[in-house]
C-alpha cells in the first residue's frame, strides 16, 4: 500500500452517467500501487460546477490526478476551470467538449420519464447494450453487473444527471490554455462519443496525449479494463512539463 501524504496528488476518478464505483473497480485495483486512489460520488447535484464544487470540497484541498469517464470528464474540466493549480493531471475519457445539441432535450428526457414510468430496469436495458461493443453485450457477467449498477440509482438521480447535462458549459474556449499532464482516451467502437471528437479535443489540449482501445465501445473502463488501467498508469507517471524560466 503507497503511503500517501497531503503533498502527493490523489488519484480522484469521476463515474459517468448512471455510473457509481463499478466503472472504475478495474482501475482502483491497478492504479493503488501508484497513489491514494478515491472514486467520486456524483449522484444528488444537477449541474456539472455544482458536480466539480462537490468533489473539489471532498478532497480537502489536497492536489489532485483527476480521470473522468463521460459525463465524469465533463465535470473534471469543471474542475480544472474552477481550480487549475490543484489539478496536476488530468484524464478525459469517453467524453466530449461542445455545449447541448438542440435535439437532446426530448431524448434525453425520455429515457428519464422512461424510469419514472417503467423503472430504472428498463432504463438499463435500453440504455446500455447501443453504448457497448457488440462482443461486451454478450458478455452476461458484466452486462448483470452494470444493470445493478443502474438500477441502484433513482429515476431523481438520473433526472438530475440529465438536467446537468442538458446545461453543461461549452469548454472550447479554455481546453487550449490546459497546461498539466493531460491524457485523452476512447474506445475505437464508441459510437456515442466517437474516436474524431476525441482527436480534435486532444489537438485542443498542448501535448495531450491520445490513447484509442481497441474493441471497445463507450463504457471502456470495463469493457477492456487492462488496457484502461495500463494508459492511466503511463500517464500518471508521465513527466510533467517544467514551467518556463
Amino acid at each position: 500500500m503507497p503511503v500517501s501524504s497531503p503533498d502527493q496528488p490523489l488519484i480522484c476518478l469521476l463515474p459517468g452517467l448512471l455510473c457509481d464505483r463499478t466503472v472504475w473497480e478495474p482501475q482502483v485495483r491497478g492504479l493503488s500501487g501508484l497513489g491514494e486512489v478515491m472514486v467520486a460520488d456524483l449522484w444528488g447535484p444537477s449541474s456539472f460546477p455544482a458536480m466539480a464544487e462537490k468533489v473539489l470540497a471532498e478532497t480537502g484541498g489536497r492536489p489532485l490526478a483527476v480521470a473522468g469517464h463521460s459525463m465524469g470528464a465533463r465535470v473534471a474540466l469543471e474542475m480544472w476551470r474552477l481550480a487549475p493549480e490543484r489539478i496536476e493531471r488530468l484524464a478525459l475519457l469517453s467524453t466530449g467538449f461542445h455545449g447541448p445539441r438542440p435535439e437532446e432535450r426530448a431524448k434525453r428526457m425520455a429515457l428519464v420519464q422512461l424510469g419514472y414510468d417503467q423503472g430504472m430496469a428498463a432504463v438499463a436495458a435500453r440504455w446500455l447494450p447501443p453504448m457497448m461493443h457488440p462482443d461486451r453485450v454478450r458478455d452476461a457477467a458484466l452486462m448483470a453487473e452494470l444493470t445493478a449498477m443502474v438500477c441502484r440509482a433513482t429515476p431523481q438521480v438520473f433526472e438530475a444527471q440529465q438536467t446537468a447535462g442538458l446545461e453543461r458549459p461549452d469548454a472550447a474556449d479554455y481546453l487550449p490554455r490546459i497546461a498539466c499532464p493531460t491524457l485523452v482516451l476512447v474506445g475505437r467502437q464508441d459510437g456515442w462519443s466517437p474516436v474524431p471528437q476525441h482527436e480534435e479535443m486532444a489537438r485542443r489540449i498542448p501535448d495531450a496525449e491520445l490513447v484509442v482501445i481497441e474493441d471497445s465501445g463507450h463504457m471502456v473502463t470495463v469493457e477492456q479494463p487492462e488496457a484502461v488501467t495500463a494508459a492511466l498508469a503511463g500517464w500518471l507517471q508521465r513527466p510533467a512539463k517544467q514551467a518556463a524560466a
